[in-house]
């Protein structure tokens, strides 16, 4: 049988802002996270380039923030959510400055801000240009090895949750060392990030696979727009799995989307151009490229000075010159790839799921705020405000919590090193491809009929696996991405309409009515 341990604080599984934001929070009480990775690596939050968004100038405020989230997501923003996210933005931004993240400052100290797309002010928080994500999770990374509440468990990947008679999550099981663990706990806060290896193409790392939200789909909770994926019009095209981010704030300094023959297009598809929303500008590349029989398009900044791009974006421009490519004298290769999932395990604003013990937080939780279409930078905001929220509300009511009286049992004795893992990789492969082609950045209803097929065939081979006990890790991974294949699937086909990121070719129009696709227990 698998070991058990108990721990009686917060329990957090993943280390990305969301996740190391709550664990600080936690304090007095202890705080045990649960990483797949080494710290500050293996999460998005590390590799976001753009900033953090929030009204610091005089010329803003948070209506104004609060205004221009609803206004980019399509009619499907909750508004209330979306005032609190904006109201607690400057306190965050601070709150990291205090830690030590060295926010970009003017001559008179106050925060350089950029201008991004779809906001109405210049308010995203920068770091050295283009490296926000790294240098806020290294203060944070360093605040939390400072705390003697937190413990942080490193090469431990979440394997399932532990539910007991009634449905209360209980705890986790993990897989660490090659042996199965399980930890019961008050409550768990899922905090694993995004979906990005489900799909062939994608800029985030390659240990996101989405565990928490499958494992939540498949616990009972509920799921709510997971067909709104965020395709980034501007990864580099440099035959590197994930590809690398040519940030948005390069087109918010000028730079422009060409073709082969040097001609800029954005300008035939929105009035904003290259500061379009992101699904406009993705779509238009896909489209672009379709047109054209292209592999790729281009974005080009070497019109502005040498010293400029190198000041302001040197991720980017270190990253190019490694593989033969100056961007201060000639266009980058770009392809639009899957960055960021709008929909996730439902949760409320303390970040409480419908069922009971569990939380989810981050890009794994759907809190209402980035509806059909997110906004740049809102992401590491709502990390931040919804990991201090969840592991307060847990501090408030961990003295109420039961002891768990049974739960389920891990059976160790299937679990095997399977001699099926080039299957297996391989049906991970294809997963990713037919995922792209027939459920990415434009659908159709045959498409995605195809692609339920796929995936109606990839569930018969996992069923048949089971039924001969012949189970590894890698086919558990496996059975957790063709959950969340289907939830974005069923989710698809469920929309009869264009809106935001999710683009019908069958029903180009918009519905009069917004309304959110919410996957209750039974669907799953």
């Amino acid at each position: 049988m698998a070991h058990r341990t108990q721990h009686d604080g917060v329990l957090v599984v993943g280390a990305g802002l969301a996740g190391l934001s709550a664990a600080l929070a936690a304090a007095p009480r202890k705080a045990l996270v649960l990483t797949g990775a080494p710290l500050n690596h293996g999460c998005s939050s590390a590799w976001a380039q753009g900033g953090m968004a929030a009204a610091l100038s005089e010329e803003d405020d948070w209506a104004l923030h609060a205004a221009d989230t609803v206004a980019a997501g399509a009619g499907l923003v909750d508004a209330e959510r979306a005032a609190l996210l904006a109201r607690e933005g400057a306190a965050a931004v601070r709150t990291l400055a205090a830690l030590g993240a060295p926010f970009d400052r003017d001559e008179a100290g106050a925060f350089s801000l950029s201008l991004e797309a779809a906001h109405s002010r210049a308010r995203v928080a920068r770091v050295r240009g283009d490296q926000a994500g790294r240098a806020i999770m290294a203060a944070v990374t360093a605040a939390t090895l400072a705390q003697p509440h937190i413990e942080v468990r490193s090469g431990a990947r979440l394997r399932g949750l532990l539910q007991d008679a009634e449905g209360q999550v209980r705890g986790v099981i993990i897989e660490q060392a090659g042996q199965i663990h399980e930890i019961t706990a008050p409550a768990v806060i899922l905090a694993t990030g995004g979906i990005g290896g489900l799909y062939a193409v994608t800029t985030t790392p390659p240990e996101l696979r989405g565990e928490g939200l499958g494992l939540a789909a498949s616990a009972g909770a509920m799921i709510a727009d997971p067909e709104f994926v965020q395709f980034h019009p501007t990864a580099i095209d440099i035959g590197r799995d994930p590809a690398p981010l040519a940030t948005e704030a390069l087109r918010g300094e000028g730079a422009l989307l060409i073709n082969g023959a040097g001609e800029a297009f954005m300008a035939a598809y929105h009035p904003a151009a290259e500061l379009a929303p992101r699904d406009v500008v993705a779509r238009a590349i896909d489209h672009e490229m379709k047109r054209l029989g292209a592999d790729c398009l281009y974005l080009d900044i070497s019109h502005k000075p040498a010293d400029f791009i190198i000041e302001h974006f040197p991720t980017v421009y270190a990253k190019c010159l490694q593989l033969g490519l100056d961007i201060t004298r000639d266009p980058m290769p770009v392809v639009p790839a899957a960055h960021y999932t709008c929909g996730g395990v439902m949760i409320n604003e303390t970040g409480q799921t419908d069922l009971p013990g569990l939380y989810a937080i981050g890009e794994t939780s759907f809190t209402g705020l980035h509806g059909a279409n997110r906004m740049a930078s809102n992401s590491l905001l709502e990390c931040m405000v919804y990991g201090k929220a969840s592991a307060e509300h847990i501090g408030a009511t961990l003295a109420g919590v039961p002891e768990p009286r049974e739960h389920k049992e891990w059976d160790e004795s299937q679990v095997t090193d399977s001699d099926e893992d080039v299957v297996i990789s391989h049906n991970w492969d294809e997963l990713r491809r037919f995922m792209w082609d027939y459920v990415g950045i434009v659908r159709t209803e045959k498409r995605l009929q195809r692609a339920q097929h796929r995936v109606d065939m990839l569930k018969s081979e996992i069923a048949e696996y089971y039924s001969n006990y012949h189970i590894s890790n890698d086919l558990l991974e496996l059975r957790n991405l063709v959950v969340i294949a289907e939830l974005i699937i069923l989710s698809a086909m469920q929309r009869k309409e264009s809106r935001g990121l999710h683009f019908m070719r069958d029903f180009p129009g918009v519905n009069d009515e917004a309304v959110d696709t919410v996957l209750t227990p039974d669907l799953n």
